[in-house]
């Protein structure tokens, strides 16, 4: 006697639709953030060149990029600020992120009066992480031209 049930379970097959629903989201997320990600470096700012320093990535995820250009002007993702917004602006950053990055793009014209300006206000903001961005000599020949 044979007192087992034989049925047969028959496996669900793999569901394609929300697979490529979420793989067609991820394609427009970074598709997005990199566009933002260029512009920010894209700007009309020629960083000075060094000899020195670290070769990494355009971008890390979560970076903020302040740019300052020749006459002074503040730009972050792609807004000019006054000192003050970008106070108000660093602050509510720093207080959810701790160890937030910040890279610093000055212009080879910008006067140095207002780069200390952005690193006091990134200083009063309580973000300690800021690296200045530079480019190899040789690139900086070429951008010259």
């Amino acid at each position: 006697m044979n007192f087992r049930k034989q049925h047969s379970i028959e496996p669900t097959p793999m569901q394609l639709a929300p697979l490529v629903d979420v793989l067609f989201l991820l394609v427009i997320f970074f598709a997005v953030t990199s566009h933002y990600a260029r512009h920010e470096t894209l700007m009309d700012i020629s960083v000075p060149a060094a000899e020195t320093g670290e070769d990494r990535p355009r971008t890390q995820v979560g970076e903020i990029i302040v740019n300052v250009r020749k006459d002074g002007t503040v730009v972050v993702n792609g807004q000019e600020l006054t000192l003050d917004e970008l106070l108000i602006k660093m602050r509510n950053i720093a207080e959810v992120y701790k160890d937030q990055a910040v890279i610093l793009r000055g212009d080879t014209e910008t006067k140095y009066d207002a780069i200390i300006k952005v690193l006091d206000t990134c200083q009063k903001a309580g973000i300690w992480n800021v690296a200045f961005a530079a480019q190899p000599p040789e690139e900086a020949a070429r951008n010259s031209r």
